[in-house]
């Protein structure tokens, strides 16, 4: 065979990649047969980030590029099916139950797209002719113009979050419906919102419960065997609840978005250019006298500080000293000036040189706070400039809500190993969502940088607040460590909850007073 042979036997074998529809249909096809990420990456033998990539601007290739394009247009086929169906029967709602038409004041943050039609097609939703469409499927508009009979029970509205500055907004919501049989009321289901979908309480998986009896039930009740295998695998277990609780969110969690030089290590082994304002201070001067230090544990530091404004797409620059409360992100401030370090700790942390620094946004946040009418303790930061994104304080709740009633359940019980297992994921799910081999499916290190620098600001905020209540602060080290001299119970909660602390340690500092030198 001569080298053209060769060339052309390639040739003639080359696929063409089989075509994939527009990014924001594959995600409406999905969502119209109320499937999870989870549900389709488990038949396509991939994670479930890997489908939220493919869902947002990532492509596959090869032959799981035909899986899943096999899935879509099996998908298309059979929401094609159900139209069909609605359009011989419009009066009777199918096992699926009744879809509300698309509205346009539905969920932000999608990427569904309103067209109008060049002629009346049916509507998906009542087979009536409709006159726009959403995200490829002909609909109406208005509820009203939709030829739907049954009438839907109104659904609790979903818990809500902040919107960005410039978030869209997409169109399609879903309700369950519920045959009775003739003569007997309908028994009431209680139903829990999920972004634009409804599911009921039943539905809801726990899988940090079923992770533990599955490991107790693999190592035939050995604890730590059990323990060890559940924090090993944390980061994964992590993302698949993570996974789990954004099905059916607001907004879209982008795993792998464009990140400025800023937040990339300058070396193999160093660090990016990121000041996370971590507090290292301790009091230069005591009161005179012989004092007790109780030395107090912040509980679940890093898991109360995923509640803070994160960033949800890609990061834009821009300059000047105005701060945007609805977008999140990185700053190159010059800090302001610190004359209280006899009794509190610089909220930037502990710092040698001078000069202008990137800090994350909830240093920046707790700076403008503190230089704010209400408390007066510096001057503002200056601001050079900014890479932010459209942000909400919101997007992690349900994770979070999530590991913290597993933990509260596992202490309220008794129970090591979930509480073993539940800090290890949220702790690995902080550290490894930066440049790390250990987690593939996440790469926020802005958002890293944001919940270390957010738990290291609630650490200031504590130590700030027993200052306020007399208390005389005498160290506060990292995320979760405060050492104060004083009643500490009437200003803290004591236990072993998110909100309480915890007693790591007491010591007495100071030299008892000198009689002779008193006589003298």
């Amino acid at each position: 065979m001569t080298d053209f042979d060769a060339i052309d036997a390639l040739l003639a074998g080359a696929r063409q990649e089989v075509p994939l529809p527009p990014v924001d249909v594959r995600r409406a096809l999905r969502e119209g047969l109320n499937l999870s990420r989870a549900q389709v990456a488990q038949a396509l033998g991939v994670s479930p980030s890997t489908v939220g990539g493919w869902e947002t601007g990532r492509d596959p290739s090869g032959e799981v590029r035909e899986k899943y394009a096999y899935f879509l247009e099996g998908a298309r086929a059979k929401l094609a099916d159900r139209a069909a169906d609605a359009a011989d029967t419009p009066d009777t709602p199918d096992a699926e139950g009744d879809v509300e038409p698309a509205t346009a004041d539905d969920e932000p943050g999608g990427s569904d797209e309103v067209e109008a039609l060049a002629s009346p097609e049916p509507c998906v939703l009542c087979g009536m002719p409709a006159r726009h469409q959403v995200a490829g499927f002909p609909q109406h508009l208005d509820p009203a113009d939709c030829g739907t009979t049954t009438p839907a029970a109104p659904a609790p509205e979903p818990e809500p979050e902040k919107e960005p500055a410039q978030a869209t907004k997409s169109a399609h919501a879903a309700k369950s419906a519920h045959a009775t049989k003739p003569g007997h009321a309908a028994k009431p289901v209680r139903v829990v919102p999920v972004g634009r979908r409804m599911q009921t309480a039943s539905q809801e998986p726990d899988l940090i419960a079923s992770a533990v009896a599955a490991a107790l039930e693999k190592h035939s009740g050995d604890l730590e065997a059990a323990t060890a295998a559940l924090v090993k695998k944390a980061i994964p277990d992590a993302m698949a609840l993570l996974d789990e609780t954004r099905k059916g969110g607001r907004y879209d969690v982008v795993a792998h978005p464009w990140i400025p030089e800023i937040l990339r290590k300058q070396t193999a082994r160093g660090a990016d250019r990121i000041w996370e304002a971590r507090p290292k201070w301790a009091r230069t001067e005591l009161p005179p006298g012989l004092h007790e230090v109780t030395a107090l544990d912040i509980n679940g530091a890093y898991l109360s500080a995923l509640k803070t404004h994160l960033p949800i797409g890609q990061l834009e620059h821009s300059t000047g000293f105005d701060h945007d409360r609805r977008r999140a992100g990185v700053h190159l401030i010059t800090p302001p000036a610190w004359d209280h370090e006899a009794e509190l700790p610089n909220p930037i942390g502990n710092r040698d040189e001078p000069g202008a620094l990137w800090v994350t946004e909830p240093t920046l946040r707790l700076l403008l706070r503190l230089s704010g009418p209400k408390y007066g303790l510096c001057d503002p930061p200056e601001i050079h400039e900014s890479f932010t994104s459209g942000a909400t304080e919101g997007l992690l709740e349900k994770f979070r809500v999530a590991l913290k009633e597993a933990r509260d359940r596992a202490i309220a019980e008794d129970d090591d190993v979930t509480l073993e297992y539940v800090k290890a994921m949220y702790s690995k799910f902080v550290s490894t969502m930066g440049e790390s081999n250990y987690n593939r499916e996440l790469y926020r290190p802005d958002w890293m940088h944001l919940i270390r620098s957010q738990a290291f600001a609630n650490l200031w905020m504590k130590a700030f607040k027993a200052h306020e209540e007399g208390l005389t602060v005498v160290r506060a080290m990292g995320t979760d460590e405060l050492h104060v001299i004083g009643d500490w119970r009437r200003v803290f909660p004591e236990g072993r909850g998110v909100s309480e602390v915890k007693v790591k340690d007491t010591y007495t500092v100071g030299e008892e007073p000198d009689p002779a030198a008193e006589d003298d």
